[in-house]
């Protein structure tokens, strides 16, 4: 496997992921509470994960930019590791975020759908970001 190629594919799908929230999160910003704390929550969620998939390419161009072809070569099993320690620490995060959202549901959400629906939105975007990163995560075994 070619590490710098699986770091473009990897970022390749996190833009599409944070295009497709902010997409389906617009239109539902006009329906009731409930579906606009959703398309709040996808839309930001949306905007944080494209400035990361863009942050982390063009992070990566720059050190493989800087690398001869020989360095390339050196340079993966530690790109590789820092890239599984980066996704393992991601997918204990996505479990905090999942986390986060039931106990807004939970509280603020008991007497606001508004506030229901933030939790499902928050819920949502982890558990994809969670099942994406430990996908990734094993695709590097």
């Amino acid at each position: 496997m070619d590490i710098w190629n699986f770091q473009t594919q990897l970022t390749r799908r996190l833009t599409f992921w944070s295009l497709a929230s902010i997409a389906f999160g617009l239109p539902i910003l006009t329906l009731n509470p409930f579906w606009r704390g959703v398309g709040i929550q996808f839309i930001a969620w949306g905007v944080i994960d494209l400035l990361i998939a863009i942050i982390g390419a063009a992070a990566m161009k720059r050190r493989k930019a800087r690398l001869t072809p020989d360095e390339l070569t050196a340079a993966a099993p530690k790109e590789t590791a820092n890239l599984k320690r980066i996704l393992l620490i991601n997918t204990g995060l996505d479990v905090l975020y999942i986390a986060g959202g039931i106990a807004l549901i939970l509280t603020l959400g008991t007497n606001d759908v508004g506030w229901q629906g933030h939790g499902w939105g928050i819920i949502i975007q982890g558990g994809f970001l969670f099942f994406f990163d430990l996908f990734h995560t094993q695709k590097l075994r």
